[in-house]
């Protein structure tokens, strides 16, 4: 949260929330919202979808996530000292940093300088949105 807070001052932080996390930041004491950290309810997929590809960078514990930011091009952070998605790290989209704040706040800073001086990025290979094609024919030539 405090990471959140520390970006929040300087841009807009919109933090889709997931009940039990709610009561969780609620149960803290000491936290000083601001206007910039939007707390919303959790979003449907489309939605959620939606906000991450308009992002300028996604931070996350969600190997899902992971994937869908690498396929949007958008930057994201993964608050986590481990992924199964490998390739999402090896074509530079999204770094793996320790929950802590200082990591946090760091990481989020340098992946939206990074996505403001070289927006390009690269799919892996294969994620070109011809894989049901690709199963499809597969299984015809059994």
């Amino acid at each position: 949260m405090q990471a959140l807070l520390d970006l929040s001052k300087s841009r807009i932080v919109i933090f889709p929330v997931h009940p039990r996390t709610r009561a969780r930041i609620e149960a803290l004491s000491g936290i000083e919202t601001n206007e910039n950290l939007r707390i919303t309810e959790p979003l449907g997929y489309l939605e959620f979808l939606a906000l991450m590809e308009h992002a300028a960078t996604v931070i996350t514990d969600s190997g899902g996530v992971q994937e869908e930011t690498t396929y949007l091009g958008v930057p994201c952070v993964t608050v986590r000292p481990n992924t199964e998605r490998p390739v999402t790290i090896t074509v530079g989209t999204n770094r793996l940093v320790a929950s802590r704040k200082g990591a946090i706040v760091a990481a989020a800073d340098s992946a939206l300088e990074r996505r403001t001086s070289s927006p390009s990025h690269r799919r892996p290979s294969l994620w070109d949105g011809q894989t049901a094609k690709r199963i499809a024919r597969i299984l015809l030539d059994q």
